[in-house]
């Protein structure tokens, strides 16, 4: 029984006062009685009530347990009818993952007065989000083959204010800033070698849309970084239009939009077999999801879960390890001796003839895709709460000369962290239910097709922007021959 429903509870209070030992000690006594108890049927007749307690039902009978059914049910309505609706994007809750932005999941989100739209990418291995503003040191349209680069500018949004040194907010930071009149400074350092963002924290309005019948804009003043100078990743091909941190820290979007009451705290994210996605801010996913607890450091908390086991097609490997899921990371890491065991046990299964790929492919274990149909071990994860973890597409495939197909087992070897990347969160909706401190995940199947219906609004506006991109980096090869299957 998870709570108490006091309204079918009637308090008859008797006060009571005991004095022990000179100490002069008094405590309060309350008798509680049921709805439906003799106590309670007795004192409602004394005080001649509507109707008489004669009419209610007998203790025990059919009607008495309809009676507390039907209450429940009630009760339960106005809880349900209070909580906050869901939130997405003002733009739409779809997702894209764009292979030449590194193959990462962005969408569209509206900041400022009047509002200005960025393309950002959604990273559940940080905190902050982030915008490139006022830039000395941010990305250009050159080095990202034409594409627009949008700026934040502080001055052009009448709703914008800079986030001075001696706020809360920027002692809570740590970040050494003093005085008074000064702006307070960030910098994020990322795993990515040599990639970081840095700049001042401002802030502003973000726009969201309810997930509910009435879809109603929801404003939301949201501290954010205005981001004047990234380097690495972030010069070439990472989140050139912003990234936005969904991790468990104060600062990150989810625990602002959660602490201010305007959802729950969980948000799931759907990855598509298409690369088409969807994100919901209050999500908590469904009763028939998958779930196993976060591994959480308190002074660094993060989206970790515990393994207990893997399963490459017929061979058994036992574990025990912790892996952050992070969805700013493009593909999956392991670190030794995980690794190995994974790659050599889906390479043992593996009938095709193997592949020696360049530098730039990081994959170890690549296959000339036979004529016919290559069979590819199925991969499972095992999480400490005893449920499977499916890996729906644990290889990538690209064309290497005329009417043939490589592939390979998209696993690399990790320095310092394990890491489940978004190819291992293809076909799934995945639950991160800050609340129960819990991850959900259930299988999906989504298309460009269901894109068009309403569940999947801010479509269209989002596929104009990035496609003409997609469509010249080729990002799906097209299969010229043989088919890929999967081996039990």
């Amino acid at each position: 029984m998870r709570f108490l429903s006091l309204p079918l509870l009637l308090l008859s209070a008797v006060a009571v006062f005991i004095t022990g030992d000179g100490a002069g000690a008094a405590t309060l006594g309350l008798d509680l009685h049921h709805r439906f108890s003799p106590t309670v049927r007795h004192w409602f007749d004394s005080r001649g009530g509507g109707g008489g307690a004669s009419s209610w039902p007998e203790n025990g009978t059919a009607e008495y347990y309809a009676a507390l059914a039907a209450h429940d049910r009630a009760l339960h309505g106005r809880a349900l009818s209070s909580s906050p609706p869901d939130l997405t994007f003002s733009e739409g809750n779809v997702t894209i993952r764009i292979t030449s932005l590194s193959f990462l999941h962005y969408a569209m989100v509206t900041v400022g007065t009047p509002g200005a739209t960025f393309l950002v990418a959604l990273d559940t291995g940080s905190d902050l989000f982030w915008l490139p503003c006022d830039c000395y040191g941010c990305a250009s349209s050159s080095s990202l083959n034409s594409m627009p680069v949008s700026l934040y500018s502080p001055n052009a949004s009448v709703t914008s204010q800079a986030v001075p040194c001696n706020s809360n907010f920027c002692e809570q930071q740590k970040t050494g800033c003093s005085g008074v009149t000064g702006s307070c400074p960030y910098k994020v350092v990322y795993v990515s070698n040599d990639t970081s963002s840095s700049g001042i924290f401002v802030e502003d309005v973000m726009y969201f849309r309810t997930e509910d019948t009435q879809s109603e804009i929801v404003e939301a003043q949201i501290i954010f970084g205005c981001g004047q100078d990234q380097t690495g990743a972030f010069q070439e091909h990472a989140a050139p239009n912003g990234l936005l941190g969904l991790g468990m820290e104060k600062v990150s979007v989810p625990s602002i939009l959660s602490s201010a009451g305007f959802t729950s705290n969980s948000f799931s994210m759907c990855f598509g077999h298409d690369d088409i996605g969807r994100i919901s801010f209050g999500d908590k996913g469904s009763l028939d999801q998958d779930e196993t607890p976060f591994n959480v450091d308190q002074l660094h908390p993060k989206y970790n879960i515990s393994i207990i086991g893997m399963l490459v097609g017929n061979a058994a490997i036992d574990a025990d390890f912790s892996v952050l899921v992070d969805t700013g990371t493009s593909f999956t890491y392991f670190t030794e001796p995980i690794y190995s065991q994974l790659s050599k046990a889906f390479h043992e299964q593996v009938q095709d003839k193997q592949y020696t790929t360049d530098s730039k492919i990081p994959f170890e274990y690549c296959y000339i895709m036979s004529s016919g149909t290559s069979n590819v071990p199925t991969v499972t994860l095992t999480t400490s709460s005893g449920s499977p973890f499916p890996v729906n597409y644990p290889i990538i495939a690209f064309p290497v000369q005329a009417n043939e197909l490589a592939y390979c087992f998209a696993v690399a070897k990790g320095d310092k962290l394990n890491i489940i990347g978004q190819n291992f969160l293809t076909g799934l909706q995945v639950v991160f239910d800050r609340e129960r401190m819990i991850l959900g995940w259930k299988k999906v199947m989504m298309s460009k097709i269901q894109a068009l219906f309403p569940q999947l609004h801010g479509t269209h506006r989002l596929l104009i922007l990035v496609l003409p991109g997609l469509i010249s980096t080729g990002l799906r090869p097209k299969r010229r021959r043989g088919t890929i299957t999967k081996s039990p």
